[in-house]
């Protein structure tokens, strides 16, 4: 049987990454891959177009199958593909996803440096029924049963939107970039936030801002996106970095805030937080960057984060270009030094 590049089925409303892999492998993986899909189509039967019922006929289509063949391998085969082609058969159905974003067979597509052709476009349902637009890298040279480092990358306010493109403005061709890619194998994800929302609702203009009770609609469907990604997609949990520039630099440290145990780094560019919140995360891998003439972001809100962590210790880096104005972010993320840094922060077991 011909190798056939990764699927990516969709098991909710919600849209995951679950990786299916190349047909031709041993037997071995086939009959621990047949277990391990069968079982997550059984987990979520409560979905519309009952998994259940999927999941019946792929056992029904099995029956009949293996019984013209005494071929163990070829049993253990025809259930994984089965339940693979009747689960994607039932995904297709449900109305809340779109089918654009659902990936297809077909031959393997080599890797682009081009933003637009390498973050393929998808679209993920959070539980309070909001759409979240986002730009997905895999890992170059995807291996199944491997986990993968992880990179949220929140871009900043003049590229908010729906029309899940404007995101690649900035850093994007810097993500792309094929040898990094291929020294660094990992998702990225570049997720969109509405016009009238931000990552973190704060008053930019203000010199100093309090941590909001609740996460921004967006960043509550991040946390969840990256939750099913972690728990379908072959992601490393203690590899999961997180950078943003400008509004996404706020949003950065709203999210280590927030979730302190979740990210392994971060690297806020040209934005603020509330140093009343540095406990939360002062043993976390910080690298924060910002100009000196930035008259968007005043400098202070950086440089008060800075002294606020070191004060308790934190192992805090800071890079402040003396004639950069707002746009710290080109140089910041031309930086290969950047990337060595980033990929080397490993999160301790919890």
């Amino acid at each position: 049987m011909p190798p056939a590049s990764h699927l990516y089925c969709l098991p909710s409303p919600k849209i995951l990454m679950l990786p299916i892999p190349r047909l031709a492998f041993s037997f071995r993986s086939t009959q621990r891959s047949s277990h391990r899909s069968t079982q997550r189509f059984s987990q979520r039967s409560s979905q519309p177009c009952s998994l259940g019922t999927a999941e019946g006929l792929a056992g029904r289509l099995h029956g009949e199958l293996i019984a013209k063949t005494r071929s163990v391998k070829v049993r253990h085969m025809s259930r994984w593909v089965i339940a693979s082609i009747v689960g994607l058969m039932s995904f297709s159905s449900i109305g809340s996803v779109p089918g654009e974003v659902m990936a297809q067979a077909g031959p393997a597509v080599e890797p682009s440096a081009d933003p637009a052709k390498a973050f393929e476009p998808r679209e993920f349902v959070g539980t309070n029924g909001k759409a979240l637009k986002y730009r997905l890298i895999k890992p170059m040279g995807y291996k199944f049963g491997k986990k993968y480092p992880l990179v949220l990358f929140l871009h900043g306010a003049g590229e908010r939107g729906d029309d899940n493109a404007s995101t690649l403005k900035h850093a994007a061709k810097d993500f792309a970039d094929l040898e990094r890619r291929a020294k660094y194998p990992a998702y990225i994800v570049i997720p969109q936030c509405p016009t009238d929302r931000r990552w973190s609702e704060v008053d930019w203009s203000k010199d100093a801002s309090a941590l909001p009770e609740e996460p921004s609609d967006p960043m509550r469907n991040i946390k969840e996106l990256l939750d099913e990604m972690v728990e379908n997609a072959g992601v490393d949990p203690n590899r999961i970095y997180i950078t943003g520039l400008s509004m996404g630099g706020y949003g950065t440290w709203d999210a280590i805030a927030r979730y302190p145990d979740f990210f392994a780094a971060a690297a806020p560019i040209c934005g603020g937080g509330d140093p009343n919140t540095i406990s939360k995360f002062k043993s976390l891998p910080v690298w924060c960057f910002h100009g000196a003439k930035d008259s968007v972001v005043k400098v202070g809100r950086s440089r008060e984060m800075v002294d606020a962590l070191k004060a308790v210790g934190s192992p805090v880096k800071y890079t402040e270009y003396p004639e950069a104005q707002h746009d710290s972010w080109t140089v910041t993320y031309s930086n290969p030094e950047l990337y060595a840094w980033l990929f080397s922060q490993r999160r301790e077991s919890k």
